[in-house]
């Protein structure tokens, strides 16, 4: 009999060993992929439709963007009220997204009415129409939402820092501007949509309690339609990052706090080095308890929070320590950030550090295991970046046994001063 009187024994994290629940693949007679993850105790379902309709495949600045989010405001039998409303009454949710290379349609419901909603999603599949009203009211709300972000420091240090790595006519580099809004038509809209929605690369992805027919379901709503008819040619964008390194910007005089970034360029996912990075990254800026953290908000009291990350894009990424400090202070929260730098350099860490990080990483990757949705989301970040299930499991082999030897060695490689830009906005 369990003796509730004694406590259970404390495990770390890093003992436990992780595994990947794998998917269940279809492929619908049209070729479009359907990866479903069955679990949850839970009557609700998740699909994501997934385009190869970011903006990187635009011609025109914004024109990516507009179509995702114009796509559920109308088709030839439904104004945008009565689409929405469709799938309020059902309880349900659609929402959209618009990424660097993909765009995404996300519709989570209750798993018994998934076959009234899916013949609406391929309404808006094939007969989106893009009213002219609802164009209009986009760029009128687009055009304040920018007015009014535009007044915010850290907004204007995330446009700009993106523009200073890659430059503005690279897809990571590019941002909204008004006459780019102002310049938006109909028509070229609705031939992003017949090209990379209507006719374009699809995939799906499907997670949760799955009804016993979700394959007929997905065949008889998808399998007909005429996407992977146009498969977009490969684009290759050629990144002109800025010469210059350090920038101060002033954006508001009377503020009090500066927008700091902090960025260099880094190889994406399929790079060896990307497996260690993700270690060393959680030691210098990943989480609350890293050195930045410590130092700078603990110890120097310039900031309510630090964090350095990896900007995980397909083609390219970028590692970026990004903050808001006093604007007194902000040179010396600069400083401090090329000190911590220099110390991973220079010194190894200490097994109990390390340990603290590991712990971290893989509590992190545990509760990213937590539910079907999250699952497909490990799934779907593998199968979009094109790796193999391989990347999961070296990435906890590394965690668990990178030494301090091999992280001062990246740190040696990418944590170089000379090497990032740097950025003030106040």
């Amino acid at each position: 009999m369990l003796n509730r009187k004694i406590a259970p024994p404390i495990k770390d994290a890093v003992e436990f060993e992780l595994s990947l629940k794998p998917y269940d693949k279809y492929v619908l007679k049209n070729g479009v992929e359907v990866y479903a993850v069955n679990a949850g105790a839970e009557e609700v379902i998740k699909v994501e439709w997934v385009f190869w309709g970011g903006n990187w495949y635009e011609e025109k600045n914004m024109v990516a963007s507009a179509t995702n989010f114009l796509l559920k405001n109308g088709t030839s039998k439904k104004n945008a009220f009565e689409v929405n409303e469709h799938f309020d009454y059902y309880g349900a949710s659609l929402s959209r997204a618009c990424y660097n290379e993909t765009s995404a349609i996300n519709l989570h419901s209750l798993t018994k009415h998934l076959g009234v909603l899916l013949p609406v999603v391929r309404e808006l599949l094939t007969d989106a129409i893009f009213p002219d009203d609802e164009l209009q009211l986009f760029k009128q709300n687009s055009k304040q939402r920018l007015e009014v972000n535009l007044k915010k420091n850290d907004f204007v240090a995330n446009r700009l820092i993106d523009e200073y790595l890659f430059g503005f006519d690279h897809p990571y580099g590019r941002y909204s501007r008004f006459e780019d809004l102002a310049a938006l038509s109909r028509e070229e809209i609705i031939a992003f949509y017949e090209k990379y929605y209507k006719k374009g690369k699809c995939i799906v992805f499907v997670a949760g309690k799955l009804p016993a027919n979700l394959y007929e379901l997905m065949e008889g709503n998808f399998g007909d339609l005429p996407l992977h008819a146009t498969q977009p040619d490969p684009i290759i964008h050629k990144a002109y990052s800025a010469v210059e390194k350090k920038y101060r910007v002033s954006n508001d005089p009377g503020g009090v706090q500066g927008a700091i970034r902090i960025a260099r360029h880094f190889p994406n996912r399929h790079h060896p080095d990307f497996y260690g990075v993700q270690v060393l990254n959680a030691l210098f800026g990943g989480f609350f308890g890293a050195r930045l953290m410590n130092n700078i908000r603990e110890d120097k009291g310039y900031t309510y929070g630090i964090y350095s990350y990896l900007q995980n894009h397909i083609h390219q990424s970028a590692w970026l320590v990004s903050t808001e400090a006093g604007r007194d202070v902000c040179e010396a929260t600069i400083a401090e950030v090329y000190k911590e730098m220099e110390l991973l350099r220079t010194e190894l860490v200490d097994e109990e550090e390390l340990l603290l990080v590991r712990n971290y990483l893989m509590g992190t990757i545990l509760g990213d295991l937590d539910g079907p949705f999250h699952i497909i989301g490990r799934w779907k970040n593998i199968i979009l970046n094109g790796l193999t299930e391989d990347f999961f499991y070296q990435t906890i082999q590394t965690i668990k046994h990178i030494s301090a030897k091999e992280l001062q060695v990246l740190a040696n490689k990418y944590l170089v001063p000379e090497d990032f830009y740097e950025l003030v906005v106040v």
